[in-house]
């Protein structure tokens, strides 16, 4: 078999190691070792007579120190099959696959797993409270999303500026579809059969889409930002990819997970506004995630996003909840009952967006959108960004649809207030003594965070809620315009002491200045 540069080209950019293996040989690797988290990948030579997606079944399985792992292959075009591995521990892993083709079956090989290279964290998970998240090595992960629905399917040259923007901009986080949601360059995931809108063949998976597409994944990767790739959506009815029969979806499923899962920046988002796809029920979407859950031996983080109806987050394939809902983080206390719910981690991924659009949707200020980022984060929760600024003569494109350039004001704020995030407590802010309004975030006794919203306080009563039998801790005080991006430290140390039943306070210190200015808020920290 020939290495393609094709193939040469996918291995570098993906940073791993690509074993090309023969029809009828023993594997040749181009490296015998991978990086813990990276992508290991094997191709190999197979038929391309009759249906490769449906007749052909390959897998490989791992084997480490007494762990195994069974990791589906995919056919990739061309009589090309490959089977893509992230191994998640350090050492020597052997493999071998097994296939219903005798070309494909009972090939084996080796490669050793060595230390992460700078950068290379591993895959966001949960905490372990199950609130927050957290990168595979421990490294505290703060999610401040973005959504671009159909970025990854435009020019690459649109292509290319979207990522030069997210280069210096301050999301780790991009929900993206896999089908087209707007007018974009790549259209056709499927064969094409004939001329018309429906004319395709939901058994044959054009690979070129898909390369295309894990491109954009790489290439997030490479600037540390997780892919959020949005699988079903409803609002291309035209074409109906969303409106597949159930085997269809669950072919459709199988390749992407086989496909995309073992890149370690990707998370599945099962459907954007889930209660609009006209063609499935909430049953649907249960069988969906376990087909998903089955077919993707990496784990990776699922949710799914709601119009009207929420979803139940609670059932064990979620791993955290996707939440559409402008009025919800408009007060911490509105955003706290979200956890309690969903009894795990809760990203608010759209709370309408900053733009300037006729849809109600699409017309917040860069500052009522960051005040909503700054409620979420009071309440304990996580907040996502978008914006519909459409320029020059064309209404129907934007950062929201087809990615680009950012024209808003928000960025710069959330970009400040993803600062303070990465500088606070672990795993991350918790809400405070939520049902008595105190608009407290953080760790009791430590670190808290206060916010004020669109009030224009000119003092703040020095109280925290602390019971006699609580430590009584000292504690520096800054003074923080959220708007502006200043931090003011109050000169001094506040010692409190006990107040009442329940709050202690600085006798000597009762109150501190504040400007009279909205958006403001207070960091409270331990001394």
């Amino acid at each position: 078999m020939t290495v393609t540069r094709r193939t040469m080209l996918g291995a570098a950019v993906a940073g791993g190691v690509v074993a090309m293996v023969p029809g009828g040989a023993v594997a040749t690797a181009l490296a015998k070792s991978v990086e813990r988290w990276g992508l290991y990948e094997i191709a190999l030579d197979g038929p391309s007579g009759g249906n490769p997606f449906d007749d052909v079944r390959l897998t490989a399985t791992f084997e480490s120190g007494g762990r195994t792992i069974a990791v589906p292959g995919f056919y990739d075009g061309d009589g090309t099959y490959r089977i893509r591995f992230s191994p998640g521990d350090l050492g020597r892993w052997t493999w071998r696959t097994a296939s219903n083709v005798a070309a494909l079956d009972g090939k084996t090989g080796t490669m050793t797993c060595v230390a992460p290279a700078a950068g290379n964290r591993g895959p966001v998970r949960m905490s372990r409270d199950g609130y927050h998240f957290v990168y595979a090595d421990g490294t505290p992960y703060r999610p401040v999303g973005t959504t671009s629905y159909s970025w990854a399917l435009q020019s690459d040259a649109r292509c290319a500026e979207t990522l030069a923007t997210l280069k210096t901009a301050p999301f780790n986080k991009i929900r993206m579809c896999v089908f087209p949601n707007v007018a974009s360059v790549a259209t056709d995931p499927f064969v094409r059969t004939g001329a018309g809108p429906k004319d395709w063949d939901p058994a044959r998976f054009d690979p070129a889409y898909f390369r295309r597409f894990e491109d954009r994944i790489r290439r997030l990767g490479a600037l540390g930002i997780e892919a959020d790739v949005i699988l079903f959506h409803p609002y291309d009815k035209l074409r109906g990819y969303s409106d597949m029969k159930p085997a269809d979806d669950a072919r459709y499923l199988r390749y992407i997970a086989a496909r995309f899962g073992a890149f370690r920046n990707v998370w599945w988002a099962m459907a954007n506004e889930y209660d609009l796809v006209e063609t499935k029920t909430v049953a649907d979407w249960d069988r969906l995630f376990q087909t998903l859950v089955a077919a993707d031996p990496h784990d990776r983080l699922r949710s799914i996003h709601n119009l009207h109806v929420y979803y139940d987050q609670r059932k064990p394939w979620i791993t955290h909840a996707s939440i559409q809902n402008g009025a919800a983080v408009l007060d911490d206390g509105r955003v706290h009952p979200h956890r309690q719910f969903a009894q795990k981690a809760v990203i608010f991924d759209e709370v309408i967006y900053e733009g300037n659009s006729s849809k109600r949707w699409a017309a917040l200020t860069g500052e009522q959108l960051v005040e909503r980022f700054w409620w979420g984060t009071i309440g304990g929760c996580y907040v996502g960004h978008g914006e519909v600024l459409s320029a020059g003569d064309n209404p129907d494109v934007s950062w929201l649809g087809q990615g680009g350039k950012l024209n808003g004001t928000s960025p710069a704020r959330i970009a400040f207030l993803r600062k303070i995030l990465e500088d606070g407590p672990l795993p991350g802010i918790d809400p405070i003594q939520q049902f008595w309004d105190y608009h407290l975030g953080g760790r009791d006794f430590t670190y808290y965070l206060k916010y004020f919203g669109r009030d224009t306080p000119t003092e703040w009563k020095v109280r925290l809620p602390t019971k006699a039998a609580d430590p009584h801790n000292s504690f520096r005080i800054d003074v923080i315009d959220t708007w502006n991006m200043t931090v003011t430290p109050v000169d001094g140390v506040f010692t409190m002491q006990q107040l009442n039943e329940y709050d202690v306070h600085d006798p000597a210190r009762p109150t501190v200045a504040l400007p009279g200015r909205p958006y403001m808020a207070l960091r409270i920290v331990k001394v």
